[in-house]
């Protein structure tokens, strides 16, 4: 089971470096009726069937940030109904119990989400837009239109093309064939992600070119080398030189709104992830930004993804990988599978060495971990990511391991149960009832944790099993019972093993 770095864990970082407060008021006047359907798992289906474009916010009534969206949410819907044809704007409780598979299915993991409906619900995109009435109004007005927006003189070509934002232009000699088709099918598959336009003439656009006759694909972006062209119409290989060419060389972490989507983009890659981490406001700052845009360069292609982060925005980032800001500057890596790998107190001249020294593979993990307990005498064990493998898999003991968070309220009223457990079963020397703190601790990679708490079972033998069972004292004790295997078992396993 690969234990990758969930986008919901990156959200929560991005949430903390950019989400403001909502300036209007967070509640709306009882007697005023709500522009927002409200819906539920009885009437969800019957309404998108009623409409061909819908959109859904995922909330919960104790999220913040829901709390915050809402007025926002609700003054759009009111100005979008109003819109030709309207718009409409819907809300879904994720936290009543009768919604939390309708939750599952649409892939929601943190509050708010918000998904956008076309076609009756046949097509389901992320809502990637602003938070604020006015910027959602703007957005979603987009998505109603044309995927693809025709730009028929210079001045038109101004209006559509935002410089701080990437915007991706085919030029067409006429608008049919392949090519073009290809391209207003990409556009419609991803215009919840960019901005598309369209054009016969090239000169009409910006940095504008009486050379280029098309169809060519030209995107341009408020970064790097500011726009880029390319001319293979192959839908898989024009979705991937989007991808691509939208993501900066380097990509800057701060608290400015617009460098938000670049941000988002770079977490969701693929590629293995570099983050440098420094204060923005110091003399070194030009010094590092110059050395680490060259490596960059240098990488090009090569699977690796580059971020510059700056140490006000990077709390959350911090609290996350267990560091302290006295490290900084510090560079991280990070693989895809959650394998990371640190240099604290980073020089300019070191960053392309050390990166040398990843690719050669000559650089020692880094694990998150609290120390491991001096004293460990309570009922229930404390586990830490550096005692771990000992205590599960190197024990020969029948280990059921919870792993939860310090806030989490769940976690906390299972504490005492677990400690009923461990008494019980105090006489049983083949039985360990252990507990990991998963947010100051690295977890490894044989196990999936994607919420609190999450159990696991390792009998002595090595078997490994996600425990989802019933969470009352007996229910644990006699799941230990069923599934455990005797200390001679094991040593018994050991020894064929041996042999083998």
């Amino acid at each position: 089971m690969a234990n990758s770095v969930g986008v919901w864990i990156w959200s929560a970082l991005l949430m903390f470096a950019f989400i403001a407060s909502a300036s209007s008021d967070e509640s709306v006047a009882e007697e005023t009726p709500s522009a927002v359907l409200t819906l539920d798992a009885s009437n969800f289906s019957e309404t998108i069937a009623k409409h061909p474009f819908l959109v859904v916010e995922f909330y919960a009534p104790w999220c913040g940030h829901c709390k915050k969206l809402e007025p926002e949410y609700e003054k759009a819907a009111s100005i979008l109904s109003k819109h030709d044809p309207p718009i409409v704007l819907a809300k879904v409780n994720a936290n009543e119990e009768i919604n939390k598979d309708l939750a599952s299915t649409h892939g929601v993991r943190g509050f708010p989400t918000l998904k956008i409906l076309r076609n009756e619900g046949k097509n389901i995109q992320d809502y990637k837009g602003p938070r604020d009435a006015d910027g959602i109004v703007e957005y979603l007005k987009k998505q109603v239109g044309p995927a693809s927006a025709e730009i028929k003189s210079s001045e038109e070509a101004v209006n559509f093309i935002d410089e701080k934002k990437v915007f991706i232009v085919g030029v067409f000699p006429e608008y049919s064939g392949e090519e073009f088709d290809n391209f207003t099918k990409l556009a419609e598959k991803l215009r919840s992600d960019y901005d598309f336009g369209h054009t016969s003439d090239a000169k009409l656009l910006p940095r504008g070119d009486t050379a280029v006759k098309g169809p060519v694909v030209r995107l341009f972006k408020p970064f790097d080398e500011l726009f880029v062209d390319f001319q293979d119409f192959h839908l898989d290989a024009l979705e991937g030189f989007i991808e691509v060419a939208s993501i900066p060389r380097v990509t800057i972490f701060d608290k400015d709104p617009i460098n938000h989507p670049y941000v988002i983009k770079f977490f969701n890659s693929q590629n293995a992830k570099v983050l440098l981490f420094i204060h923005f406001s110091e003399q070194y700052f030009d010094s590092f930004k110059s050395k680490y845009l060259e490596v960059a360069e240098n990488y090009k292609g090569k699977k690796m993804s580059f971020l510059i982060g700056d140490i006000k925005a990077s709390e959350g980032a911090f609290q996350y990988f267990g560091l302290e800001e006295s490290q900084a500057p510090l560079i991280i890596l990070q693989e895809n599978d959650g394998k990371k790998y640190l240099k604290p107190n980073l020089e300019p001249d070191q960053i392309a060495t050390w990166l040398r020294e990843y690719v050669d593979g000559s650089l020692t993990p880094f694990i998150k971990s609290e120390p491991i307990p001096e004293f460990n005498d309570e009922p229930v064990k404390v586990v830490v990511a550096n005692s771990l493998h000992d205590v599960v898999f190197n024990s020969g003991k029948n280990v059921l391991l919870e792993f939860y968070a310090p806030w989490c309220g769940h976690c906390k009223k299972l504490a005492p149960i677990l400690d009923e457990v461990a008494v019980s079963l105090h006489d049983d020397a083949d039985v360990i009832i252990a507990k990991m703190d998963a947010t100051a601790n690295d977890v490894p990679s044989e196990f999936e944790v994607q919420g609190y708490p999450t159990l696991y079972f390792s009998s002595a033998t090595g078997k490994l099993l996600q425990y989802e069972g019933g969470r009352t004292a007996d229910d644990f004790i006699d799941f230990i019972k069923k599934n455990k295997d005797s200390v001679v078992e094991s040593i018994q396993s050991d020894s064929i093993k041996d042999e083998l």
